[in-house]
């Protein structure tokens, strides 16, 4: 059964960082593409980065510069490195990942940035 687990979330002033991590279990976590997306309040979830089985990353515009993705195959996990936060990064981050069609998310890890 494949569990994904969010970590690191918090409160921070706008212009600091967070670190989030997801552990992965269940799965062979080294042959397959991860994922992080969010979802502020009424807004739709969407995608923040990828990362491919080779550590290849892939980052929404609005992230670029800002964030950086990452996986450590030898812990099952990946991570999201959040700089230069501001107020409109504020929403609930997921880990994700598809495996033989089938999407499977994390709990979910609540980041909220004051300005």
């Amino acid at each position: 059964q494949v569990q994904l687990a969010e970590s690191g979330g918090g409160l921070v002033q706008a212009g600091g960082s967070l670190r989030l991590s997801c552990a992965a279990s269940g799965m062979i976590f080294s042959a397959y593409s991860m994922g992080w997306y969010r979802q502020a309040p009424g807004k739709q979830r969407e995608l923040v980065a990828t990362i491919s089985r080779s550590g290849r990353p892939n980052y929404a515009d609005s992230v670029k510069g800002r964030f950086t993705i990452s996986r450590d195959n030898a812990k099952n996990t990946v991570y999201l490195q959040m700089n230069s936060l501001k107020a409109e990064d504020t929403a609930v981050y997921y880990c994700y990942t598809n495996i033989a069609l089938v999407d499977y998310w994390g709990q979910g890890t609540q980041v909220t940035v004051s300005s």
